[in-house]
């Protein structure tokens, strides 16, 4: 009895922290490959779902954005205004 009254409020504890797990797509990806930080490309950071709706590009962004190839940031998107 002693060891259900700690294993049902971790299960219930584990269960919600998978749940709420939310995956990340894109700019881990785009980080990770081009080596720069989030803040190259994005004015504000915030939560997942927002950054979907507005993901708060800054010039540097909307240039890499529109560049064919995702897997490095040029020369140009780098000194983009």
């Amino acid at each position: 009895m002693r060891l259900l009254k700690l294993a049902v409020p971790a299960a219930i504890v584990l269960a919600g922290l998978v749940l709420s797990t939310v995956a990340s797509y894109g700019t881990p990806t785009f980080a990770k490959d081009t080596g720069q930080k989030c803040v190259t490309c994005h004015a504000k950071i915030g939560p997942m779902a927002d950054m979907k709706k507005d993901p708060n590009l800054n010039a540097t962004g909307k240039c890499f954005l529109a560049q064919k190839d995702h897997k490095a940031l040029t020369d140009a998107c780098k000194n983009a205004k």
